[in-house]
């Protein structure tokens, strides 16, 4: 192995071992997964092939559709790596071309790892990554890109929160959202929380769309729920139980 790959290395696995949680996190490829270099997401026939896959599975023709609940996985899952490198403050890699995604049956992605460390300019890399992907998305969903932006900052910001509970340092990590979506810059929207009987909660920007196929949910954040009704059911969420949630 050279010299670099040994860093980048040594980065991940350091990252790893400071987050409580890292394989729930999503940052350990599990062994029985289907590991594919990160660039397929920002191709558009590999990308195309995955929402039909994903058609059947979901009982949808809705391309649309198809293409914003995949979005919302495969989102969360390639900003992990390089988010938990910020937060813990070991840079690891936004580049695509340095990411490994674990796909599981679905198909699903449930993992990604870096293997290669940070540049040095991680919203660069971001702006670069998440444009190339949210292209091949929007084409495959024949669709527009701006709902798949504010997906990508929904992604952002819950990765922070997520990452932040796992160090026992929630308004540190949630801190870093805001300013580093606006040096990624538009249109990537701020991201944004809600703190709820002592527990924090992504005030999303995007819909999932994922009571839009037969049978889904409606989420219990969901933006198109009235404020007041979403509240109650956060509240419930949380037992209404003051503190219930992990903050620094």
């Amino acid at each position: 192995m050279s010299e670099t790959g040994q860093v980048a290395t040594g980065n991940s696995d350091a990252v790893v071992a400071r987050l409580l949680g890292a394989d729930a996190l999503g940052l350990v490829l599990p062994p029985s997964g289907d590991v594919v270099p990160a660039v397929s997401f920002a191709d558009l026939e590999w990308t195309a092939g995955v929402l039909e896959r994903r058609a059947r599975r979901f009982g949808s023709a809705d391309r649309r559709v198809l293409a914003t609940v995949w979005w919302y996985s495969a989102s969360s899952v390639l900003l992990t790596p390089p988010l938990a490198g910020l937060v813990t403050g070991i840079p690891l890699s936004a580049r695509l071309a340095d990411l490994s995604v674990a796909m599981l049956p679905g198909p699903l992605p449930a993992a990604a790892e870096a293997g290669a460390a940070g540049s040095g300019d991680l919203a660069a890399d971001l702006r670069d990554s998440l444009g190339a992907v949210i292209a091949a998305v929007a084409e495959a969903g024949r669709m527009r890109e701006r709902p798949l932006w504010a997906i990508a900052t929904d992604s952002l910001a819950n990765r922070l929160l997520a990452l932040g509970q796992a160090t026992g340092k929630t308004d540190r990590a949630t801190g870093l959202a805001v300013p580093l979506a606006a040096s990624v810059g538009p249109p990537l929207p701020s991201p944004r929380y809600e703190d709820v009987a002592g527990r924090r909660f992504v005030r999303r920007a995007s819909c999932c769309l994922l009571d839009r196929t037969p049978g889904g949910p409606t989420c219990t954040s969901c933006p198109r729920r009235p404020p007041a009704e979403r509240r109650r059911l956060l509240e419930r969420l949380t037992g209404g139980v003051r503190g219930a949630g992990s903050r620094e």
